[in-house]
Order: C-alpha cells, then sequence, then structure tokens
C-alpha cells in the first residue's frame, strides 16, 4: 500500500503540472499560428500592392511604345534631307522592331488580349508602311513618304491601330485601378 500511496502523491503534483503544460502548449501553438498567418497576409498584401505597380508600370511602358511607333512621332525624330523614301521606311521598320524588342517582357504584366493588340498594332504598322513605301519609285524622297502617310493616317484617324492599342491599355489599367481600391 505504502507504494501504491507513493503513486498517487506523485500523480496529485504531476497530473497537474501536465494539464497546465498541455493547455500551454494548446494555446501558444493557437497564438504562434494566429502570428504566422497575420504575417503571411502581411506579405501577401505587400506582394499585391508590387504586382499592382508592376502591372501599371507595364501599361505605362507599352503606353509610350504605341506613341512612339505611331508614324508622324517617328518622321519627326527620323526624317533627314538627305533620305530617300526607302531609307525612312527601313529606318521606321527596324525603329518598331527595336521599340517593341524593348519592351516584349511588358507580356508578363498585361491580359493575353492586350498582348494580342500590341503585337498586331506593331503588324499592321510595319505593314502600312512597307505598302506605303513599296508604292513609291526607288530613290524617292523621303517628303514622299512623308506625305503618303500623312494621307493615310488622315484617312485612318479614329480607326488608327494606335488609336485603338490606347484604348485598351487605357480600359484595362482602369480596370486594375479599380479592383484594387
Amino acid at each position: 500500500m505504502n507504494v501504491i500511496q507513493q503513486i498517487l502523491e506523485i500523480l496529485k503534483y504531476i497530473l497537474p503540472s501536465i494539464v497546465v503544460l498541455i493547455a500551454s502548449a494548446y494555446i501558444v501553438n493557437k497564438f504562434l499560428i494566429k502570428e504566422i498567418e497575420r504575417k503571411q497576409m502581411a506579405i501577401f498584401q505587400q506582394n499585391s500592392e508590387k504586382s499592382m505597380q508592376m502591372r501599371l508600370q507595364a501599361y505605362e511602358r507599352l503606353t509610350i511604345f504605341i506613341e512612339r511607333i505611331r508614324p508622324m512621332n517617328m518622321i519627326s525624330k527620323l526624317y533627314s534631307k538627305e533620305a530617300t523614301a526607302q531609307d525612312l521606311q527601313l529606318a521606321m521598320v527596324q525603329t518598331i522592331r527595336a521599340e517593341f524588342e524593348h519592351n516584349i517582357s511588358q507580356q508578363l504584366y498585361v491580359s493575353h488580349q492586350v498582348w494580342q493588340t500590341i503585337n498586331a498594332v506593331k503588324e499592321q504598322e510595319i505593314t502600312m508602311l512597307n505598302r506605303v513605301g513599296s508604292s513609291l519609285p526607288m530613290g524617292a524622297p523621303a517628303a514622299d513618304l512623308i506625305k503618303a502617310i500623312s494621307e493615310r493616317v488622315i484617312q485612318q484617324e479614329e480607326d488608327a491601330p494606335t488609336a485603338i492599342a490606347l484604348e485598351a491599355l487605357n480600359k484595362e489599367a482602369k480596370i486594375l485601378l479599380f479592383e484594387n481600391r
């Protein structure tokens, strides 16, 4: 009996300690889980803000790209009195391709539809330049190309591929801004 009384006496002290230990471990575990969730939420929010900033920067860069490949904007930068129509045409096509390659990574941040629009605009502008350029005689002055492009741009004014692309970029950027308010 003496041994049983000693075991019971020991259990009298150990059992409450075990219960307190289990309860403490449970409370600490719950606290740690809540703290981890709170930190994960904060990291997610930071990443979301950074992602939105990067997406908005992509829209800005693609807007600049579209503005830079507008025929009249390129002419003002590339025109030279000595150049032939073919020289100017080639310079404009090369500028469009270089600008596009410089901005190709922006496709990661915009919708597939907007990227397809940007790509289509690039191709349409190159095609237009090549058609207008090929309609002129070899060695024609650059001024003849400028005149032909100007006439084409005036005809297209509202339906210009660049105007359509800018509208698509603007629309999607506004949707992104309003979704994240």
